[in-house]
C-alpha cells in the first residue's frame, strides 16, 4: 500500500479508535454523506493532503501532510476547540505504527478555529505532518 493511502486509514483508524472524540463526533470521514453529524453536533473529514519528497542516502522517505477539518454546529467555538485539542492528543508524537512502512514521526503542527463563511458553523483545522519511510524495491 502507498504511503499516504496507508497514512489516511492510520489517521481514520485511529480517530475512529479514540473513545473521547467519537463520543461527541458523528463520524471521521473521507467522502462527507448527506447527513454527517448523526446524533451529534460534531464531525471530522479530511481536507487536503500533500507530500514532499525527502529521500536521502539510499533511503526512500516522503513528509506527507494531512488536513484534519472539523465542523461543529454548536455554539460558540468550544466544541471544536475541544475536538481540534482530542486529534492532537490523539496523534501528536505518538508511537504509531504502518502496516507497509515505517512512519518515523508524526506531528500534529498547526491548530486553528474559526466561523465558517455561513456564520454558523464552527470550523477547526489541524495540520498533521508524518516523515515515512518507504521499504527497498
Amino acid at each position: 500500500m502507498g504511503p499516504s493511502i496507508e497514512l489516511q486509514k492510520l489517521l481514520y483508524d485511529t480517530l475512529r479508535a479514540n473513545t473521547a472524540i467519537m463520543a461527541v463526533v458523528g463520524g471521521v470521514y473521507d467522502r462527507v454523506p448527506t447527513s454527517p453529524y448523526g446524533t451529534k453536533n460534531a464531525y471530522i473529514s479530511f481536507g487536503p493532503s500533500d507530500v514532499v519528497d525527502d529521500t536521502a542516502d539510499c533511503v526512500t522517505s516522503g513528509i506527507h501532510s494531512f488536513q484534519l477539518d472539523v465542523w461543529s454546529k454548536a455554539v460558540g467555538q468550544v466544541e471544536a476547540k475541544t475536538i481540534v485539542d482530542l486529534i492532537y492528543r490523539a496523534l501528536h508524537e505518538q508511537e504509531l505504527v504502518l502496516t507497509d512502512n515505517a512512519l518515523a514521526e508524526i506531528r500534529v503542527d498547526f491548530r486553528r478555529v474559526f466561523t465558517d463563511s455561513d456564520g454558523l458553523t464552527t470550523h477547526g483545522v489541524a495540520s498533521v505532518t508524518a516523515t515515512i519511510e518507504e521499504p527497498e524495491e
